[in-house]
């Protein structure tokens, strides 16, 4: 529906809610080609970061209500930056070029 509309500003939250893996990677990467290839302007509400680093451009990350830090994703997914949102320690590994947080264990 929303691609109907032809909007320049697509908002989803959640989009990944109740999805197996197979089909939250699939609505990924269709939402990275509405923003590639249709110029659409993409805003994504996620819990899991992991994904975000994968497709999106830039990150807010919010704590209590509250934006806590804010940039690409590079400089987003550093330990540091993970500790201050999640009040844990988090080790960080590069995957195909996009960092990814590693928090088994």
């Amino acid at each position: 529906m929303v691609l109907c509309q032809d909007t320049d500003c697509v908002l989803l939250d959640e989009p990944l809610n109740n999805l197996d893996l197979r089909h939250a990677v699939q609505t990924m990467r269709m939402v990275r080609r509405l923003a590639d290839d249709l110029g659409k302007t993409v805003v994504v509400v996620l819990h899991d970061i992991n994904f975000a680093s994968f497709h999106a451009d830039r990150i807010v990350a919010m704590k209590d209500g509250r934006v806590v830090a804010e940039g690409d994703t590079a400089s987003m997914m550093t330990p540091a930056t993970l500790r201050l949102l999640y009040d844990m320690d988090i080790d960080v590994h590069e995957v195909d070029g996009h960092r990814v947080r590693v928090y088994f264990g």
